[in-house]
C-alpha cells in the first residue's frame, strides 16, 4: 500500500520524540522531512533500508549511494537504519519497517543465517524484500524478491589468479609462498565468498602455504591487531591477503611498526579487496600490489528493480554489479580521476 507522506512524518516524529534520548551518537540519522517542506497530498514510495553499519570506507560509499538514489525529489522516502554490526539491530529495524507499512525493504544482512522468521513477517505483510551486497540462507527463498551485489567468490579467484601471474612474472612460480589472510566478518557473504574463491586457486598451487587466517571484522583496528599477531607468530610471510581495504590499511600499519616493508619492492606482497580511492592512493604510494574492486554503488541497480516491480514486471533473482581489478602497473592517477568513491 502506497503511504502518504504526512502519515509517515507523523509516525516518525512520534518515534523520535519517544526514542530520541536513547539514540547512539555514531548512528547515521534517518532522512527526515517536515510537513512544511512537502505537499501532504503527494504519494511517494517509502523504502526501508537496514544497513550493516559504518565499519569501512566501502560501507560509507554504499550508504551514500542509496541516499543519493532514493531522494524525495525523485519520489522516494528513505528510512535508514544502521545495524552497527549487530543482527538483532537489523531484525528490529525490519520489524519497525513492517509496522510502518513501508513499500519496500532493502536488507544488507550482517550474517547469512537467522532471517527466516523476520522475513516471513515481511512476506505476510506483502512487503517485497530486496537483498543488497550480502546474501541470506533461508529455507524458503521466496522470502526475498532478489539479490543485488558482487560475485564475492569470483573476487577471491581473481585475486588468486593475479597472484599466480605476478609470481610467474617475477620468476617465483617455483618458490614456497607463505600466505596469511585477514578475513572479514565471519559468516558474512563477503567473507565466505572471498575465502572460498581464493582457496580454489590456492589448492591448485602445491607450493602455496596458507599459514594462518584471522577475522579483522572488516575494520582497520581489528585488521591491525590480526596482522600484529601474524607477525609475532611467523618470521617469513610472503603474501598478505586482505578481504577489504580497511583491514589492509591496518595491516600496513602493523607491518611498518614491526620494521618490515610491504608493496612493490618490499618484504610482502599486499592484496586487498574493495577498490576505494584510499586503496588506490595507497597503491600509488607503493604500499599495495593489487586491489580487487567491490563496487559499492548499488543504489541505482536497486532503484531499477523497484521501478520494474512498480510496473508489475518480473526481475532477475540474482544481479551482479560490474567490477574490475587494479594493480601497481596501471595508470593510477588517471583511474583515480574517474573514481566516485
Amino acid at each position: 500500500m502506497r503511504m502518504k507522506r504526512a502519515w509517515v512524518i507523523g509516525f516518525l516524529a512520534l518515534t523520535a520524540a519517544l526514542c530520541g534520548c536513547g539514540k547512539r551518537q555514531e548512528e547515521p540519522e534517518n532522512t527526515l522531512l517536515y510537513e512544511d517542506e512537502i505537499e501532504d497530498s503527494d504519494d511517494y514510495i517509502v523504502v526501508g533500508f537496514a544497513q550493516v553499519g559504518s565499519e569501512s570506507d566501502w560501507r560509507l560509499a554504499n550508504t551514500q549511494s542509496f541516499r543519493d538514489t532514493f531522494r524525495e525529489d525523485k519520489g522516494y522516502y528513505l528510512l535508514f537504519e544502521d545495524g552497527q554490526q549487530k543482527q538483532e539491530n537489523q531484525i528490529k529495524a525490519i520489524r519497525n519497517f513492517i509496522l510502518q507499512e513501508v513499500d519496500y525493504i532493502i536488507l544488507d544482512p550482517i550474517v547469512e543465517t537467522g532471517w527466516d522468521a523476520v522475513l516471513q513477517e515481511a512476506k505476510a505483510a506483502g512487503i517485497p524484500v530486496i537483498l543488497s551486497d550480502r546474501l541470506v540462507e533461508v529455507e524458503d527463498e521466496s522470502l526475498y524478491t532478489c539479490w543485488v551485489g558482487s560475485d564475492f567468490e569470483e573476487e577471491g579467484q581473481i585475486a588468486g589468479r593475479w597472484l599466480k601471474a605476478y609470481l610467474a612474472e617475477h620468476g617465483r612460480e617455483e618458490e614456497e609462498i607463505r600466505i596469511v589472510t585477514l578475513q572479514g566478518t565471519l559468516d558474512s557473504s563477503a567473507q565466505i565468498g572471498r575465502t572460498v574463491g581464493f582457496d580454489k586457486i590456492l589448492r591448485q598451487q602445491e607450493n602455496w602455504i596458507m599459514l594462518d587466517r584471522g577475522s579483522g571484522d572488516f575494520t582497520l583496528t581489528k585488521g591491525r591487531e590480526v596482522m600484529e599477531s601474524f607477525l609475532d607468530l611467523y618470521d617469513d610471510i610472503d603474501v598478505v591477503v586482505c578481504e577489504n581495504d580497511n583491514m589492509a590499511f591496518g595491516a600496513i600499519q602493523a607491518i611498518r611498526e614491526a620494521g618490515k616493508t610491504c608493496g612493490p619492492g618490499g618484504d610482502m606482497i599486499m592484496i586487498s579487496i574493495d577498490g576505494t580511492r584510499a586503496a588506490l592512493e595507497a597503491m600509488a604510494d607503493g604500499e599495495l600490489h593489487m586491489v580487487m574492486e567491490c563496487n559499492p554503488l548499488l543504489g541505482p541497480m536497486v532503484e531499477e528493480i523497484i521501478k520494474k516491480l512498480e510496473r508489475g514486471e518480473e526481475v532477475d533473482r540474482v544481479q551482479y554489479v560490474e567490477e574490475q581489478y587494479f594493480d601497481a602497473s596501471m595508470d593510477l592517477e588517471r583511474i583515480m580521476e574517474t573514481r566516485t568513491y
